[in-house]
């Protein structure tokens, strides 16, 4: 764990400030209206500093967690959350059922098994619980070209995984009510699931 934490801690702090978010105006309304509130127990994985945490904390119970302990003390001291140190591959410290919401923001990219991550979240998810994530939107025009380019298109050395909207969906196959959204870009809105910079999802914990 600690040399995993050392290569995110140096990767954050070489490539973005701590209030950093990536998508900014789209990204945090469409988690502080998924998640809700007030008076959800939100597990947040992946929170680094907290700066997209700080958009629906307020009046909820949070947990952060992420593998960088500088970045979580951070976010403690900023939110008054509560954290955990952990390696995000491995199983959750949590018991079954101990959440409202699970939050995975731009997360499962970095994930060596997303699908492992996905069904901890819905074991700790309430029933009727709600995931809420977003990812790379990997097979948009921009990193096509990049392809058809002869060069790699993710730039980012810390992602392990492309996601397209089919493979975003198939990850959420044992939850109800998948939803995705596309968004950010000046030219999303001509066609979406082609332009978009980001794949936004929400999903339910079946009853």
């Amino acid at each position: 764990m600690e040399r995993l934490e050392e290569r995110y801690r140096e990767h954050h702090q070489d490539s973005r400030s701590p209030d950093f978010i990536w998508a900014r105006p789209e990204r945090t309304a469409l988690f502080r209206r998924a998640v809700g509130g007030p008076g959800r127990r939100v597990l947040d994985l992946g929170c680094r500093y907290g700066a997209l945490t700080a958009f629906y904390a307020d009046g909820n119970e949070v947990v952060g967690a992420d593998i960088d302990r500088e970045a979580l003390e951070q976010a403690a001291e900023r939110l008054g959350i509560e954290t955990l140190w952990a390696d995000l591959d491995d199983p959750l410290a949590f018991k079954d059922a101990s959440f409202d919401v699970v939050v995975i923001g731009e997360l499962l990219e970095h994930i060596r098994e997303p699908q492992r991550l996905i069904d901890e979240a819905r074991r700790v998810l309430r029933a009727g619980g709600t995931l809420v994530g977003s990812t790379p939107n990997a097979f948009r025009l921009k990193n096509r070209l990049r392809f058809l380019a002869g060069r790699h298109p993710e730039v980012d050395p810390t992602h392990l995984h492309l996601f397209s909207p089919a493979d975003v969906r198939d990850l959420l196959a044992a939850f109800a009510e998948p939803q995705l959204r596309f968004v950010a870009g000046r030219l999303t809105r001509f066609h979406p699931r082609l332009l978009a910079n980001v794949t936004f999802f929400t999903a339910t914990k079946p009853g």
